[in-house]
């Protein structure tokens, strides 16, 4: 601490260690305490900031953070904490300034603050700063699992398939419990059309993680193009289990009913799909479909002419 007032320093305490048991409110409470005693205290403005953030209060973070910087201008994490708190606000070009601050600051050891940039570089669709940016996090060693899943994110994006296997799979070599690194891989498997390599990897993702819906909706994809409709639609029921809402798997659903002739169950699932999404036009297509296969003309001209008006 840089206070040798014991007011201040008892108050700095007691606001730390709220902070560590989320007790927020009580933190709060004890770094304005240390302020009002000390207001030129750097340290005070930055951890109260902190608890700020955790409260999702970023404009209140950022005041903190930039008082923090007007009292020590070389305070390297008040500026890395203030670009974190931009980002969350989507402020990516003020939250890149301050992590280039950071770098300025403390180049031996800016690998969190490459990373951070690279993110926000990533945010912007700036996909060769985001590149070189999560490079040098991996070379400077911090964070090298997450920057090698971030880093493969951008390559899929990019339809450089191989280079975001290779990043997927050197971030499961460093943390083989990574469900996000299979499941992305397994999804880059899929672009690729190697569906049996891709479904392996959704079983492990979700092994490792059995709430992740990404993965159940990525597995249910894949067993489609192999026209394995039962297990997609077991799939599909797991994710309804786990998000009641999600209207895409309600949707996807009755589409591989209707490939498999079960219309009534189609119907059942497009119903559900427009109750979430009343304007899903193509819920209503493929429900008109439905109805047209089991002979309701009617009802199958009413969806169709509704989907026509949402499209238009």
């Amino acid at each position: 601490m840089t206070t040798t007032n014991k007011k201040v320093e008892a108050a700095l305490t007691k606001g730390i260690n709220a902070g560590e048991n989320k007790d927020f409110n009580s933190a709060i409470i004890n770094f304005t305490k240390a302020i009002e005693l000390d207001p030129k205290l750097a340290e005070a403005y930055y951890n109260r900031g902190i608890t700020y953030e955790n409260l999702k209060k970023y404009p209140e973070a950022i005041a903190d953070y930039t008082k923090a910087i007007e009292l020590d201008p070389m305070y390297v994490f008040a500026y890395n904490n203030r670009g974190n708190a931009y980002r969350n606000l989507e402020k990516y070009t003020e939250a890149i300034a301050d992590y280039t601050k950071a770098i300025k600051l403390h180049p031996e050891c800016a690998g969190g603050y490459y990373y951070n940039r690279g993110n926000a570089y990533n945010d912007l669709k700036k996909y060769p700063q985001a590149i070189a940016d999560l490079t040098k996090a991996i070379k400077l060693g911090l964070k090298p699992a997450t920057a090698y899943l971030n880093r493969g994110n951008i390559n899929d994006e990019l339809k450089k398939y191989p280079e975001a296997i290779a990043d997927y799979t050197k971030a499961i070599e460093l943390d083989p419990k990574f469900a996000g690194a299979f499941n992305n891989r397994g999804n880059t498997y899929r672009n690729l059309e190697k569906y049996t390599e891709a479904i392996a990897d959704f079983i492990k993702a979700i092994e490792l993680d059995p709430k992740l819906v990404d993965a159940y909706y990525n597995r249910a994809l894949a067993y489609s193009k192999l026209k394995k409709y039962l297990e997609a639609i077991a799939d599909l029921a797991r994710i309804i289990e786990l998000d009641p809402k999600d209207m895409l798997a309600y949707h996807n659903r009755g589409t591989i009913y209707f490939v498999l002739n079960k219309c009534t169950q189609a119907i059942a699932d497009f119903t559900k799909a427009i109750e979430l999404d009343p304007k899903y036009a193509e819920a209503y297509n493929n429900r008109g479909n439905a109805y047209e296969a089991l002979g309701k003309t009617k009802k199958a001209e009413a969806d169709f002419a509704k989907a026509k008006s949402l499209k238009n």
